[in-house]
């Protein structure tokens, strides 16, 4: 316990240094490019969060080449203003080049945190969200289709001898029935783009072959 305490403590505190004296490195090479006062002491601020929210984007795993971009950006920036105080550039005379990119680095900044914050992927509850919505809407059709009928027994063939049975009475249809045909029939040509025949009206509205044929008559 007392070692992985000490491994921790070591750590923390190698952070710590580092983050300070990159800190400090950025907070210089900002003054010598003409930021003064406070503006100083928030370049490194800025600079910090960017690495964070560009982190923080490629642990989510999402948008990778986005977390990758700002990273590289924000890592560039901190790493070059710790070269450049390593005596490779005269903070006395610092040239128009870096002026310019200091003080353009808060549009920058600010670009970065925007994309990295506010406009995420989309995420897997909406995905699921739109799965169970077609899955929600496949079932209602299912309802509103009954299962066709079954097929009624094929009477057997009558024997020549006997006299042919009479002519079957019309069949009653009820109103509200022909009408239900109706949009049924008007959803099938708006979908197909051809009249609906008997047998698929029967299907869809589950009745007897006598009864589809006189509510296709009406129709």
């Amino acid at each position: 316990m007392r070692a992985h305490l000490a491994r921790v403590d070591a750590v923390l505190v190698q952070a710590v240094i580092a983050a300070a004296l990159s800190f400090a490195h950025l907070h210089d090479v900002a003054s010598a490019a003409g930021q003064d006062g406070w503006k100083a002491w928030a370049y490194p601020v800025s600079v910090d969060l960017l690495l964070v929210a560009a982190w923080r984007r490629l642990r989510s795993g999402d948008a990778k080449a986005a977390g990758w971009c700002w990273f590289l950006i924000a890592l560039a920036a901190s790493l070059g203003a710790n070269v450049a105080t390593a005596g490779l550039l005269d903070l006395d005379h610092v040239p128009a080049w870096l002026r310019i990119l200091v003080a353009g680095w808060p549009v920058v900044a600010f670009l970065g945190g925007t994309l990295l914050v506010h406009s995420p992927p989309a995420s897997h509850d909406e995905t699921s969200d739109a799965v169970d919505g077609e899955t929600f809407q496949h079932i209602e059709d299912q309802e509103e289709e009954p299962d066709p009928a079954p097929e009624p027994p094929t009477p057997p063939t009558a024997e020549p001898a006997l006299a042919q049975p009479p002519a079957l009475s019309p069949v009653a249809v009820p109103a509200a029935l022909v009408e239900h045909a109706r949009k049924v029939a008007a959803e099938h040509h708006a979908r197909t783009g051809t009249a609906i025949d008997t047998p698929t009206l029967r299907a869809r509205l589950g009745v007897p072959p006598p009864m589809a044929d006189a509510i296709a008559a009406q129709l």
